[in-house]
């Protein structure tokens, strides 16, 4: 999803697909900084 996002934003300049892109990016890297603290939270 993220390349067909960023392709079809290089060959139309279309702002929704940017976005797209930036949210699928972004998203994943919230996932894992969430995994990464839920143990801890389940110990305290």
């Amino acid at each position: 999803m993220r390349d067909f996002s960023w392709k079809y934003f290089t060959l139309t300049g279309d702002v929704e697909s940017y976005l797209l892109y930036r949210e699928v990016n972004d998203g994943g890297d919230e996932e894992q900084e969430e995994s990464e603290l839920l143990p801890d939270e389940l110990e305290g």
